[in-house]
């Protein structure tokens, strides 16, 4: 647990408005949502609808909000949906979701309705956070009226697509900068003490603890490990403080944290974390493998 105090706010006290806004005026943007995500999806628009569900009010004409769905489109198909970028500074998980529609999705596609949106926080992405323009965690407001326009433009899309979805996998990373930046930034903002733990060195999966599918699990790191390596246990037994289910996998209640894995009722869920800090990996070591989960996911079913 770190005992330094955070740069914003008063030691002990939650953050007021002009905290947040003076964290607001901190934040710089550091890499382009159009050139990195939005003409790369406009590259595979032969074999995918690209349709706007939203836009964020920060600047509405900068961050679009875009999913891709399957031309091929039948109703007898079970239909799959992928996530990325619900935090925005988790990069492989943009990069990875844009990866697979610009390879194995083309094929998969005659098998299933595919459905990916592969840049959910945007503004989070351009400015590389985990928290929206408002110090909010979208990946903890996946709930009815959720404070998160991101979280609630994605479940107002869901609802209105209105089919039964199979399969979803959300795409993340667990990174250094989690301990060193967001949980001291959690911390300081809702002046609550904050554990740090061991940041796992390799791939792992959250399941859904009241629908875990242990074979399912298994099935994706498997998949994965011939890309890359899957986390160990820490000398506790857990990954990032929680008691592992099966090697590489640990369960969270999705739902009831508000995690974009709970967005639906698919039986099969999974969160992927990659470690990108790794020194045995480098970025593109990182986008195959979450490439290689949702490929192994879509096989699964």
């Amino acid at each position: 647990m770190s005992d330094s105090v955070y740069v914003i706010g008063t030691q002990g006290q939650p953050w007021t408005g002009e905290d947040k806004d003076l964290w607001l005026s901190k934040q710089v943007i550091k890499r382009c949502y159009q050139d990195e995500v939005l003409s790369k999806l406009e590259s595979v628009t032969s074999f995918f609808t690209m349709t706007q569900y939203g836009s964020l009010t920060i600047d509405e004409s900068r961050y679009p909000l875009y999913v891709m769905q399957s031309k091929n489109w039948q109703t007898d198909h079970k239909t799959v949906l992928v996530t990325g970028g619900v935090h925005g500074y988790e990069t492989s998980g943009v990069q990875g979701a844009i990866r697979f529609l610009e390879t194995s999705a083309k094929e998969l596609s005659e098998q299933f309705n595919i459905v990916v949106v592969p840049c959910v926080s945007p503004w989070g992405y351009e400015t590389i956070n985990r928290w929206n323009n408002k110090t909010i965690d979208p990946n903890r407001s996946f709930y009815p009226n959720s404070p998160a326009q991101e979280s609630a433009a994605l479940i107002s899309f869901i609802n209105d697509l209105d089919v039964d979805i199979a399969m979803h996998i959300d795409l993340h990373e667990t990174t250094d900068t989690d301990n060193s930046e967001f949980r001291p930034a959690l911390a300081a903002r809702d002046a609550i003490e904050q554990k740090n733990w061991n940041i796992p060195d390799g791939f792992y999966l959250v399941g859904d603890s009241t629908k875990p599918e242990p074979a399912f699990q298994r099935a994706i790191n498997q998949a994965v490990a011939k890309v890359t390596h899957i986390a160990p246990e820490d000398k506790n037994g857990k990954l990032i403080g929680v008691d592992i289910e099966q090697f590489g996998v640990i369960n969270y209640a999705a739902r009831e944290l508000g995690l974009c894995m709970g967005l639906t009722d698919a039986p099969y869920v999974t969160t992927t974390e990659v470690y990108p800090d790794s020194p045995l990996v480098d970025d593109e070591n990182c986008i195959k493998a979450q490439v290689a989960a949702i490929t192994a996911a879509i096989n699964f079913i």
